[in-house]
């Protein structure tokens, strides 16, 4: 009938070299994210769906 949502706060403890990985796959997703965002303004396109068949993002 009603839907819980749970919450669970995590610490990452990584290695100095898992660090490095999980910094530039965070720095990465940011850069696409931000390219998405810059194609969706420009071209006035903002749905998901739009997004995903829109022939610049291919």
């Amino acid at each position: 009938m009603f839907d819980m949502k749970l919450v669970v706060r995590v610490k990452l403890l990584p290695t100095p070299e898992q660090a490095a990985a999980l910094e530039a796959t965070l720095r990465a997703v940011n850069d696409a994210a931000t390219w998405v965002s810059t194609l969706a303004h420009n071209q006035r396109v903002f749905r998901n769906y739009d997004l995903r068949k829109h022939p610049s993002s291919a």
